[in-house]
């Protein structure tokens, strides 16, 4: 595959850029198709993304839906069959802004303003549409072969709530037909398993106009959340954890103290208490350092281990919002490890295994990525160096492949970030493991140490889900909503056949409950078939006991499993013991 560059070199693309460089070209040609069919089109920004590609745009008074995307798909296949060529050409600063002035493009303009004044711009031009870029691109547009648009949303001008909502139109694009149907496979799939279809049908949560961001959890979600919640407080008391909750709301004070009002407060929520500034937490550190610092401490406790589900509430733009991806209030499972110097090595040795332990349990396997220190942090060069040399020693010891990721750290150190893959090769960022050495100095932390002198202990910050929302969202996904037994909102659905089976399955439903197995009775005047349906379907379950006048007469139960959606008949007790052990050994 031929593209050309800025300067006009034409070369062989690299195979890893190559779906890079088609999806840009595919913004320009879907630029070009937009301002053929709406004259009065103005273009913001246009770049290629991971997945495909968008066009920021403003369209004035026009409003598109999904169905404009065949006209504007056709337009773009003619520019492909008109196979023009893409040439590029670099102008002056100022003679780049009189061209975009002459074309109208406004957005253009205003971005070159925020360009050094020396800059010299490159453009690619086909056809009549000329757009501003670095390249680079194919050499002609026919050599864009498959490609489909797949979206429609807004987006805020430079990102800015107080600039105008343009229409950003998305899509994908790939190297063939057969690699975008298989793209297109998996679309259908991941729509099939949307959490929030799954969510609604299952009746795991709620989301409303009254609080758009903050979730309701209904009973059957808050199953699964206190079945996650109880595995992550076995697993913290098996690696000496202990927990500690700290307050929604405190004063002003304390985040200034922890860096977090200079950093981050466009993303707190701010309240008057007595006529102070008060702050609900976007995060659970301070409250966990706060506590640390109650009573003094030797150097014989450390590492001071201290976990915390803790509800943050952080702000985020209505636009952005998603289910339970996206939402302006989560529980962290975090924890805060405070320690020595010479035991970060170990320390971070033992949570990369613990969080490792997690996803395994899960099914997931994951990436890891270093992020460096960026622009805007806090803390001298030589506590950055340390930190970061501690992280890199512990992922090297451990012989764990990581990529790094520069300048996208903590503004208070540098971190390990865990991209876990779900069953569609889809990736999640969860876990994470942050080392701090500001945080301990900002709070004035202390130990006495051997010699009896006081020293500053170092700092992790770790969750391993993540939110406890988002992760339910994950699984939910990759399940598809047929969680393990020990997940599961239902593990049991007790179905008899007729009345006359009815006493026999209260019976059964009891011993069930009793034996602290999730289930429900389905005690509806609905044939047998329409009850598995819907058990199986709609609920999930993981196990359904179809009683009938022959399982009252043998006093055994038929349960069918959904895994193998075969049915098995055995007595009450040994399949109550089968279940319970599922659900203990976390199967």
């Amino acid at each position: 595959m031929k593209i050309i560059y800025k300067d006009g070199t034409v070369a062989e693309c690299p195979q890893d850029e190559e779906l890079h460089v088609l999806r840009h070209t595919a913004a320009h040609i879907l630029a070009q198709a937009v301002k053929r069919l709406y004259p009065q089109a103005r273009f913001a920004y246009g770049p290629a993304t991971e997945k495909g590609f968008y066009y920021d745009v403003d369209l004035g008074e026009t409003k598109l839906s999904d169905e404009d995307f065949p006209k504007i798909e056709a337009e773009m296949a003619k520019i492909v069959k008109e196979n023009l060529p893409i040439k590029p050409f670099v102008l002056s600063r100022a003679d780049a802004i009189k061209l975009m002035q002459e074309r109208g493009e406004i957005y253009k303009v205003e971005h070159i303003g925020d360009l050094p004044e020396d800059a010299e711009l490159s453009f690619y031009q086909q056809g009549e549409y000329i757009d501003m870029c670095v390249g680079p691109h194919l050499t002609y547009t026919k050599a864009l072969k498959a490609f489909k648009l797949t979206q429609l949303s807004g987006a805020y001008w430079k990102n800015d709530k107080d600039n105008i909502m343009l229409t950003r139109i998305g899509g994908i694009a790939f190297r063939n037909a057969d690699e975008l149907q298989e793209y297109l496979k998996l679309l259908e799939e991941a729509e099939r398993r949307d959490h929030r279809r799954i969510g609604k049908e299952m009746g795991l949560f709620m989301l409303c106009d009254e609080g758009p961001g903050f979730p309701f959890f209904l009973p059957k979600g808050m199953a699964v959340r206190n079945a996650l919640i109880d595995y992550w407080r076995d697993i913290h008391f098996e690696n000496n954890y202990v927990e500690v909750s700290t307050p929604l709301i405190m004063n002003r004070h304390l985040w200034e103290t922890s860096g977090h009002w200079d950093h981050y407060k466009d993303n707190m929520y701010a309240t008057k208490i007595d006529g102070e500034d008060y702050c609900i937490k976007p995060m659970n550190c301070p409250g966990g350092v706060m506590v640390y610092r109650s009573q003094p401490h030797s150097y014989r406790e450390l590492p001071m281990r201290v976990g915390e589900l803790g509800l943050v509430h952080r702000h985020e733009l209505k636009g952005a919002l998603h289910g339970l991806f996206r939402v302006r209030c989560f529980t962290q499972d975090d924890a805060h490890i405070f320690m020595r110097p010479d035991q970060i090595e170990s320390e971070i040795i033992g949570v990369v295994g613990l969080i490792d332990q997690v996803y395994k349990k899960f099914g997931f396997d994951y990436f890891v990525e270093l992020s460096t220190r960026p622009e805007d942090s806090m803390g001298s060069d030589e506590d950055w160096e340390a930190a970061t040399n501690g992280l890199k020693g512990a992922l090297e010891k451990l012989g764990l492949p990581y990529i790094v990721n520069e300048g996208d750290g903590a503004f208070y150190g540098p971190k390990i970030d865990f991209h876990l893959r779900d069953c569609l090769g889809r990736t999640w960022q969860c876990g994470t493991i942050q080392l701090d050495f500001q945080m301990p100095l900002n709070f004035g932390l202390e130990y006495v140490d051997e010699d009896g002198s006081r020293k500053r202990p170092i700092m992790i910050h770790r969750v391993c889900y993540g939110s406890i929302e988002r992760f339910i969202g994950i699984l939910t996904e990759h399940f598809a909503g047929k969680f393990p037994t020990w997940l599961a909102p239902v593990q049991v659905k007790v179905l008899p056949v007729s009345d006359k089976s009815l006493d026999y399955a209260r019976g059964v439903y009891e011993a069930l409950r009793k034996a602290k197995i999730r289930c429900e009775l389905d005690t509806r005047n609905e044939k047998i078939g329409y009850k598995i349906r819907e058990a199986r379907q709609v609920d999930r379950v993981p196990y359904m006991l179809i009683l009938g006048e022959k399982e009252v007469a043998s006093g055994d139960v038929s349960a069918r499993v959904r895994e193998t959606d075969q049915t098995e008949t055995m007595s009450l007790n040994a399949f109550i013991a089968r279940v319970k052990k599922e659900i203990e050994e976390r199967a």
